[in-house]
């Protein structure tokens, strides 16, 4: 079999890519830093609105895989409010999606708006996430981001939140080294956001999508990948995460 490897040329689009993502993230991160908002906290913050916005971008593809019955709650209906009302709608946003079931209520599962003030809120919203498409950044958003974003954090406070994840070209290098197979039981005990687990999965696609039998691709979607990871908050990226790339099954 003959198996694609990244080439030095493509890594470094990927890395420069990657960094000019974190660097306009960490630019809206300023607006909460300076309201208050603690370094994991904001990330947290930031990575709820990115979801939502990339669910929304989703509704409109021909192709969606990800449909979620969100009952309304939804980036859409952000986004034509201001003020107290946007501000009490997000906090009706995060609070409706923890009771939904599936991986969609394990993602919001405690989720609160720790933003106070209602117009930060809305230049998020309006002004930054929803000007940009960010299912089309050819990044790993809720890996690459958040990953990046703590690192970020950890550098300018001079401290490091407790969390080291290993860089995407190794995860690459090493899930072409083990060349996963759809009959294959996959697991990551300390998967972070997930690099691992994706990686996997988008080999497997990439090798046998074509040939996969429709109880193969099921099983690889709701079976045959499992993570666990100790941090709720790096547990929620990872479930975020895993759902944009197609694993797992967002309402049951």
């Amino acid at each position: 079999r003959v198996v694609a490897v990244s080439t030095p040329s493509a890594v470094d689009s990927q890395q420069e890519d990657a960094r000019t993502l974190v660097n306009r993230l960490w630019s809206y991160c300023e607006l909460l830093r300076h309201s208050g908002v603690s370094t994991l906290d904001y990330v947290e913050q930031l990575t709820y609105l990115l979801f939502l916005k990339m669910v929304q971008e989703r509704k409109n593809w021909r192709l969606n895989s990800l449909r979620i019955d969100d009952g309304g709650y939804d980036w859409a209906s952000l986004v034509h409010l201001s003020g107290d009302a946007l501000a009490d709608r997000y906090r009706a946003i995060l609070a409706g999606l923890s009771t939904k079931p599936g991986m969609i209520g394990a993602i919001f599962k405690g989720a609160q708006s720790k933003i106070q003030e209602p117009a930060v809120l809305e230049k998020l919203v309006k002004d930054l996430i929803n000007k940009h498409s960010w299912n089309l950044t050819g990044v790993d958003v809720k890996g690459d981001a958040y990953e990046g974003l703590l690192q970020r954090g950890a550098e300018d406070r001079k401290t490091g939140a407790g969390q080291y994840f290993t860089p995407r070209p190794i995860i690459d290098a090493m899930v072409e080294c083990m060349q996963p197979e759809p009959s294959d039981t996959i697991i990551d005990p300390a998967c972070g956001t997930g690099g691992f687990l994706i990686a996997a999965a988008n080999h497997i696609n990439r090798h046998f999508g074509q040939s996969m039998t429709d109880d193969e691709h099921r099983r690889l979607r709701n079976q045959g990948i499992t993570g666990v990871e100790l941090v709720p908050e790096t547990a929620r990226l990872a479930l975020m995460n895993m759902l944009l790339h197609d694993v797992g099954l967002p309402n049951g």
